[in-house]
């Protein structure tokens, strides 16, 4: 396996552990004891918080913001501008909140556009469309869509729809 990328444009705290193979493009920020495993992409301006874990052979596009409090399995694509939330009950003069998990499990696909209200899981091979918001947890082998993201079929590990409905 390959060494570690770095472009010259990212910033990676040097607390942070980052797996043989995996790239880290230009303008992307990686904070404290983040764990990225082996043979990720982190895209363009991905902003990585603190204490979160990314599996291996992970993908994450372009301008995708990943809080504190979310984990993020192993073989997961996270399209381009998915928002991930941690904060129940945000607000800016909220001394006592609390940070909500987020699970994204093995082989999960998470459409562009997405976000991902905090506190949920999306189950192993899952996939939620483009534009979808996420309220709840979405079961394994699982096709979710629309606002607020409801099952539309089961999938295979390929993303192919084994209902035999319309799409």
């Amino acid at each position: 396996m390959e060494k570690v990328y770095i472009d010259k444009t990212a910033h990676v705290d040097e607390r942070s552990q980052i797996g043989e193979g995996t790239r880290v493009w230009i303008n992307a920020q990686i904070r404290e004891n983040v764990k990225i495993g082996k043979g990720c992409s982190i895209s363009k301006d991905v902003y990585i918080d603190k204490n979160v874990t990314i599996g291996d052979n992970c993908k994450i596009q372009n301008g995708v913001s990943i809080y504190d409090g979310v984990t993020i399995e192993n073989d997961v694509f996270i399209g381009p501008n998915v928002t991930f939330t941690n904060d129940k009950l945000p607000g800016a003069f909220n001394a006592d909140w609390k940070i909500s998990k987020t699970k994204i499990c093995n082989g999960a696909s998470v459409g562009a556009n997405s976000t991902l209200v905090c506190g949920i899981t999306i189950g192993e091979y899952a996939m939620v469309a483009a534009g979808s918001v996420v309220t709840k947890d979405v079961e394994p082998y699982s096709l979710v869509m629309g606002n607020p993201a409801r099952h539309r079929y089961y999938v295979d590990k390929n993303g192919h729809n084994v209902d035999n409905e319309k799409t």
